[in-house]
């Protein structure tokens, strides 16, 4: 268990090294930023209210990104959420060939989009998705293919063309 400073400074650390990380993967789900920023703010609450040990680094990382997800689930459950007309992001600031990549893989169904990002801008291998999103390894690799699958689709390739996103 945590005393008062030694929770303020992991969860300062935690802040430090994983918010962008969960400010992605909320944004995937909501395709807002200040939507999947929120998202993040409660996550942090919840680990100071929770204040949960952890064995490793990774542990901890894999505790908050599996956070964000059932809190960007729960956001998107909302009336208010469901009634409301997403804003398009301006993504004029990233280069034209990545905004045409993610506008692409944001354009995918949910199934896809996440294990996407979760394998390709955060470095997850299959397993540790497997893990986080609670489903089979084998399930995870097809939604990958599929994904990469209709990505090419959408933003075409050479037939022996890998996609890297």
């Amino acid at each position: 268990m945590y005393d008062s400073y030694e929770l303020n400074e992991s969860v300062r650390r935690a802040l430090d090294k994983y918010s962008q990380s969960m400010i992605k993967v909320a944004f995937a789900y909501l395709k807002n930023t200040a939507d999947a920023e929120e998202v993040a703010q409660d996550v942090f609450l919840a680990y100071l209210q929770k204040r949960p040990v952890f064995q490793s680094s990774e542990h901890e990382k894999a505790w908050l990104i599996r956070t964000t997800i059932n809190k960007s689930k729960n956001m998107l459950k909302t009336g208010w959420f469901r009634s409301r007309n997403p804003v398009p992001e301006d993504l004029s600031y990233l280069p034209r060939e990545e905004s045409e990549v993610l506008q692409a893989v944001l354009s995918l169904d949910k199934k896809y989009r996440i294990p996407i990002h979760l394998h390709y801008y955060e470095g997850y291998s299959i397993q540790e998705i497997a893990v986080i999103l609670q489903a089979k390894p084998a399930t995870v690799g097809t939604w990958l293919a599929r994904g990469r699958q209709l990505l090419k689709e959408k933003i075409g390739g050479l037939d022996n063309e890998e996609i890297s996103v």
